[in-house]
């Protein structure tokens, strides 16, 4: 037998036990009927007890029994109160009886009258209990079904009268003389109990299903009290009958059952019972009940033929009344199984058409767990032959993984009350007959079945439920993974660093989290576009996840930021998986035909005791941020530290954005000189910001400031729009030089700077073509220069000029000489400053030079600090320079004293004076050059801080 099989037929056993009254009650109730009994047998002792006992006895048992089932009745619903209170009624008719007759016998002392109301009581006694049997009773719902209810009372009543007449009946009748009132109530108690008892009989088995042990109790209790009516029915008893005798215990034992009968079975019965063979019993005794009453009256007419008497007319008329009920009852049930045979036949195929059209497969299981019948939808949906599937074991049609959680599901579902558990569900792998197709996995599919019981064995409802089953691994993988590039995303990856913290123990290897970041990503999907982005992060994936270990996890937290977790390795090994990373994510991208660049910078923090995975996370990031800040490309390790300079920078930050609200920054400008003659060419816009507490902050601390928490763009467009109106104002002043602004690449080409930006503010204020020069700084940003060479060409056609900052500090500078349209370069400050010192750099300087003369290009130094280095660039042909060579940065009115001189002395040439209108001077050559300068910044000190209502600078006088 397989494991199904075995489960299907020990489903049976351990069924619970039938409620009862309680153990206490009936001891007591058997203790009460067999102590009377035992005085009955006795005879009490005396002639008066037996006399009381015999009489007030019976009395007082009826009466309690009537008062029972009065209170019984009161709880009782409405549906089955009539009957209780009927059973009262006669058990009250009885009690009546009992207290009249012990009045004539032990109050009066006189022997009962042959008619007396007593026997008008006990004639009472049967009609109550009777209409009692029919309201419990299933009531027929056909014409049919009421005519054979009235046919097999007949039948039993039948019977018994005829077995009744035969044998004591007939002589009683004649016993108490040809008086006809005595007749009759010599007849009328037998014949009511025989209608009792044929109720009893015939409503035995129809009887209702709520209550049941109760309404056994009352019928045991009736047929006890009619039993022994019938025996005080014999003449020969009834002559010797004396109050208190052995029959009188019969009676007061239906009394106390009828009393007890109500309280018996209060609690609810099961609606489905295990006891299947106990009800074909019941059934076969009732289909066979009728049979045998017409039997018995069959064989009492034949015993009188036999033994030679002359057949009673009473017993001919009913048994001949019987056999023709009988013939009746037999036609009425041909008919109605005739018809029952028809609808039997149309709800059959009604219901062969809804099974076979059905698109779920039904199986039916016998106990052994053998698959009996299976529906054509097998074909359909398993791909499999019903005839081939009918006589195997269920449980080789299981998926192997699946088949204990069947096993496991079903002994529950069968050891459950059928009543409160009617089905369950259950879902497993099948084996299907189409191996390798569209649905279901190497020859199994998901299926979802309603499992329901069937004569000791389960009915099996199944449909396919493939593709939901995995619509729901997609949607539960979707959930826990990025949809670009299929690695987990933050959620998942949290919840795995957790799980890894929370499996330590103490002596465990250290558990490493890798925040990586691509440098340069964002210029990628500025100029190429976020598809061309996307494609990039996908192979940015995938190498991430060829480059590490077997047991490491790789995710993708968010936009080019990913993360990397590393169980079992100390810090060298970290650290060397950390630049394997950065190796492997810096090489060439190919993206719609183009070679991209990006680099990686990388975070490492370890997991300290007690540490959270969002601790981690964090320590991770301010280390990858400390590796941006260092120069990009490189790898760095969590230190405390870095968490203080992080609340350092936001506090920063937040009072940069206020600082920006309240008119805190000032626009200076350094002037740009001609190296060769001294002339001021144009000025360089910086700002700076000193805040209401007097702190004056270097550019290097607020603009790293603004570029963490992307106020860049604020104070970017600030910048340029003061740089144009100020220039502008100058300009209406007759100051005629251009004023040069930085600007980033990546800036310029941000969303927040959009096309015809530089140009509106060049019209709102008035400034004329050539006066704005904006110097590109950061070199090109990664991806095609396609849309920044449209944005400067668009730009100079506007009177724009456009200078390539940073010259000769890499080849960013040298590819975007080669690119884009420029009018000038500036060379780096880190060249300027070490040439004259270094012969190798000075002949990098002279080829640079010679390489933007070649070009056609204007040369710009920045940081000319010292006269050897003015000598050295005029030499080389540089055309301009800016430093404190000539001066510092200047407010607005220092500015435009000095823009009104003209011109600065250059170095080496003492008799050059300052500029008209600059009076007697107190010195000549570099000395001159420095004291001026000296008292330049004496005076940018005392300017005046702006109004914290309004971004302008300082009022500008008057020219």
């Amino acid at each position: 037998m397989s494991t199904t099989g075995a489960v299907l037929a020990g489903a049976g056993a351990g069924s619970p036990p039938r409620p009862g009254g309680g153990l206490l009650p009936q001891l007591l109730l058997a203790l009460v009927c067999g102590g009377y009994t035992t005085g009955a047998v006795l005879g009490w002792g005396t002639d008066d007890i037996a006399a009381f006992m015999g009489d007030f006895g019976l009395s007082a048992a009826a009466a309690t029994a009537a008062l029972s089932m009065l209170l019984y009745a009161r709880r009782m619903p409405p549906g089955h109160r009539a009957a209780w209170v009927l059973f009262a009624c006669s058990s009250t008719m009885t009690a009546l009886g009992n207290a009249i007759w012990g009045w004539y016998e032990v109050v009066l002392r006189h022997p009962v009258p042959q008619t007396s109301p007593a026997d008008f009581c006990f004639l009472l006694f049967a009609p109550p209990a009777v209409t009692g049997l029919l309201v419990l009773a299933k009531r027929p719902v056909t014409r049919a079904g009421w005519i054979c209810l009235g046919l097999d009372t007949w039948l039993i009543g039948g019977s018994l009268l005829t077995l009744s007449w035969s044998l004591a009946l007939a002589r009683a009748a004649t016993y108490d003389g040809p008086s006809t009132a005595k007749v009759a109530l010599s007849l009328a108690y037998p014949l009511l109990d025989i209608v009792l008892v044929s109720m009893v009989l015939a409503l035995h088995f129809r009887r209702s299903a709520a209550n049941r042990a109760a309404i056994n109790t009352a019928l045991a209790a009736l047929a006890l009290t009619v039993l022994c009516d019938a025996l005080f029915t014999s003449p020969l008893l009834r002559e010797h009958y004396r109050s208190g005798q052995i029959l009188d215990a019969g009676w007061f034992a239906g009394s106390m059952l009828m009393a007890y009968a109500p309280w018996v079975g209060r609690r609810e019965q099961p609606l489905l019972r295990h006891g299947t063979t106990t009800r074909r019993v019941t059934t076969s005794l009732s289909a066979l009940t009728p049979y045998l009453a017409a039997a018995v009256c069959t064989l009492g007419i034949l015993y009188d033929v036999i033994t030679g008497e002359k057949c009673d007319k009473v017993v001919l008329l009913t048994g001949s009344t019987v056999v023709l009920a009988l013939v009746v009852r037999q036609g009425i049930l041909l008919l109605d199984n005739l018809a029952l045979t028809q609808e039997l036949a149309q709800k059959e195929n009604h219901f062969r058409s809804l099974v076979q059209g059905s698109s779920d497969v039904i199986m039916i299981a016998a106990p052994t767990g053998v698959l009996n019948y299976v529906s054509p939808a097998s074909v359909g949906v398993y791909g499999r032959d019903p005839e081939e599937m009918i006589g195997t074991e269920l449980s080789a049609h299981i998926h192997p993984e699946d088949l204990g959680r069947v096993v496991h599901e079903v002994r529950r579902f069968l050891a459950a009350p059928p009543g409160e558990e009617p089905a369950t569900r259950i879902e497993c792998r099948i084996r299907s007959g189409r191996r390798g197709g569209p649905h279901g996995e190497d020859g199994w599919l998901y299926v979802e079945s309603s499992v329901n019981r069937y004569q000791g064995g389960l009915i099996f409802n199944s449909r396919d439920v493939t593709e939901r089953v995995r619509l729901q691994a997609q949607l539960q993988h979707n959930a826990s993974h990025d949809p670009l590039t299929d690695l987990p995303n933050r959620s998942l990856f949290l919840d795995r660093v957790g799980k890894a913290l929370t499996g330590r123990r103490p002596g465990d290897e250290r558990v490493a989290l890798l925040y990586v970041d691509l440098d340069g990503f964002k210029a990628v999907n500025d100029s190429v576009g976020h598809q061309a982005g996307d494609h990039l992060l996908t192979q940015a994936a995938r190498r991430l996840q060829s480059a590490l270990r077997s047991g490491d996890t790789a995710a993708r937290l968010g936009g080019d930021e990913f993360a990397v977790l590393v169980c079992g390795a100390d810090e060298e090994q970290a650290l060397e998986i950390a630049e394997r990373l950065i190796a492997t994510l810096c090489e060439p991208y190919h993206v719609d035909g183009a070679e991209v660049r990006v680099g990686a910078s990388v975070g490492v923090a370890f997991a300290e005791p007690g540490g959270t995975a969002g601790e981690l996370m964090r320590n991770a990031d301010l280390a990858m941020y400390r590796a941006k800040q260092a120069g990009k490309g490189r790898v760095e390790l969590y230190a405390p530290r870095l968490r203080t300079e992080a609340v350092h920078r936001t506090a920063l930050a937040t009072r940069l954005h206020q600082a920006l609200h309240d008119g805190e920054f000032t626009l200076l400008h350094q002037p740009v000189v001609e190296l060769s003659g001294g002339r001021i060419a144009g000025v360089e816009a910086q700002a700076r910001w000193r805040s209401a507490q007097g702190i004056l902050f270097t550019p290097a601390e607020f603009l790293r400031a603004a570029e963490d928490t992307d106020r860049t763009c604020e104070l970017g467009r600030w910048q340029l729009e003061q740089a144009v109106a100020q220039a502008a104002l100058r300009y209406g002043a007759g100051h005629r030089v251009p004023v040069t602004v930085k600007l980033s690449a990546r800036r310029l080409l941000h969303r927040d700077l959009p096309p015809g930006t530089v140009e509106d503010l060049l019209e709102r204020y008035g400034l004329p073509p050539g006066g704005l020069v904006v110097e590109l700084t950061g070199g090109v940003p990664g991806g095609s220069p396609d849309e920044l060479e449209r944005r400067l060409t668009k730009l100079r056609r506007a009177g724009v000029r456009i200078s390539l900052g940073g010259f000769g500090s890499g080849h960013a500078a040298f590819g975007a000489l080669r690119t884009l349209p420029v009018d000038a370069v500036k060379l780096d400050r880190g060249i300027v400053e070490g040439m004259v010192d270094s012969p190798r750099l000075h002949k990098i300087t002279r080829g640079l030079l010679t390489m933007a003369a070649d070009l056609g290009v204007r040369t710009v130094a920045d940081g000319v600090d010292r006269p050897e280095q003015v000598h050295a660039l005029r030499e080389m042909g540089c055309a301009q320079g800016q430093g404190m060579a000539f001066s510092g940065l200047l407010d607005e009115h220092r500015l435009r004293g000095s823009l009104t001189r003209g011109e600065y002395p250059l170095p080496g040439d003492p008799g050059r004076r300052l500029g008209p209108g600059s009076g007697s001077g107190s010195g000549s050559g570099f000395g001159a050059v420095a004291t001026e300068t000296a008292r330049e910044q004496l005076t940018q000190r005392s300017v005046q801080l702006p109004s914290c209502r309004s971004h302008n600078e300082t009022r500008v006088p008057p020219a």
